[in-house]
């Protein structure tokens, strides 16, 4: 956890035009974007939503984890901080795991104000060209009755299941199949509804996690392996599932609470393109509530908590691992914080393109322009 403000407060310039940004939402990946628009040069935060009357009132780098106040307090008060912005941009990163309705009325409610909004909260809206038709006119008909712009795109990160991919495919002479893994130790995480009830961890063999329920792991992250279909060039036949699951051998405790011996302790799921009846482009997920679990199974390299990789099969074989950490050094922040920053990142280019609906291949992976910056 940073433990002052110099890097992200830097008397630097900004431009005269610094895009307001209010980000809505104050958990994990909340307090990515608060520290990414921090940081950036071109953006100045000017509001924060929370959904906790706990955090209401509590200032914006506190909920960031930085050390000195930054001025900008939590509110529950969604009008006045959509005023606030106006045709500035909004981080929408409160969760759509549980209440993906709920999710898109906020994301529609703001792109009617006005604003441009960056978010990983509609998995639906990973490829904007399959989703279903009633989302996609809903946030179209918002994003132009606000003249605004909406740029979706994943947590797990979406870069490491899309734009990567698509990079280093450019790098093949051929290419046989593109694989793209997150493997993900929950050790040091701390989101038990999500670990325990969405994904299974700690419950019985025989409950059905709603994250891997048929046709659930499809619907989130389909969309990512038709975009690289898309950026291959190739036709899907279809997208298939395969899933497989195992328990624990011993009880363990971490800061989550009590798994059970017996109980779910790794979760391992495929969600594959197929072309010509084969399986080419894959995203696979790895995950663990304890690194002794499914020793079998895909490991971080180093030994860590996580990490995203992608391997190209073909001539050349080409394997790419990302393993970013942040905050107290654990992957999972690590990962947030590359989530959020890459929509951070994305809102200049997203305010001066025309209104409408983008996805990872339509918005550019921008560099880091104006940041190398020494630290106090």
């Amino acid at each position: 956890m940073p433990d002052e403000n110099a890097f992200y407060f830097a008397a630097r310039p900004r431009a005269g035009d610094a895009i307001p940004v209010a980000v809505w939402g104050t958990g994990n990946m909340g307090r990515a974007a608060i520290r990414s628009v921090l940081a950036h040069p071109h953006l100045v935060l000017t509001g924060l939503i929370t959904s906790s009357a706990t955090k209401a009132g509590v200032d914006a780098a506190e909920i960031a984890g930085l050390a000195a106040p930054y001025g900008v307090l939590a509110t529950t008060d969604i009008d006045d901080v959509l005023t606030r912005v106006g045709d500035g941009a909004i981080a929408y990163m409160a969760s759509g795991d549980i209440r993906p309705d709920d999710a898109a009325a906020d994301v529609a409610r703001a792109l009617r104000a006005g604003a441009v909004v960056v978010t990983p909260a509609l998995y639906a809206l990973y490829d904007v060209r399959s989703a279903p038709a009633p989302l996609h006119e809903a946030m179209s008909s918002a994003a132009r009755a606000g003249g605004s712009s909406l740029f979706v795109n994943g947590i797990d990160p979406g870069w490491g299941n899309d734009i990567l991919p698509a990079m280093v495919s450019g790098l093949a002479g051929t290419v046989e199949q593109v694989r793209c893994q997150e493997i993900f130790d929950y050790t040091s995480y701390d989101q038990p509804d999500s670990v325990r009830y969405l994904v299974g961890m700690g419950e019985p063999m025989d409950y059905e996690p709603p994250m891997v329920a048929p046709g659930v792991p499809s619907m989130v992250w389909g969309g990512q392996v038709r975009l690289i279909a898309r950026a291959l060039g190739v036709e899907l036949d279809e997208v298939r599932e395969h899933l497989e699951r195992r328990p624990l051998d011993a009880d363990v405790e971490n800061q989550m609470g009590h798994f059970a011996r017996g109980s779910q302790g790794a979760l391992r799921f495929e969600v594959q393109g197929i072309v010509d009846g084969e399986a080419r482009i894959v995203v696979e997920h790895v995950t663990r509530i304890t690194p002794t679990c499914a020793l079998d199974w895909p490991l971080a390299p180093d030994g860590g908590d996580g990490a995203h990789r992608v391997v190209i099969e073909g001539s050349p074989r080409i394997e790419v691992t990302v393993e970013a950490t942040d905050e107290d050094g654990g992957r999972a922040a690590g990962g947030n914080a590359t989530a959020a920053n890459r929509l951070i990142n994305a809102i200049p280019w997203l305010r001066a393109a025309p209104p409408g609906l983008y996805d990872a291949l339509d918005v550019p992976l921008v560099p880091a322009i104006d940041k190398l910056t020494r630290r106090s």
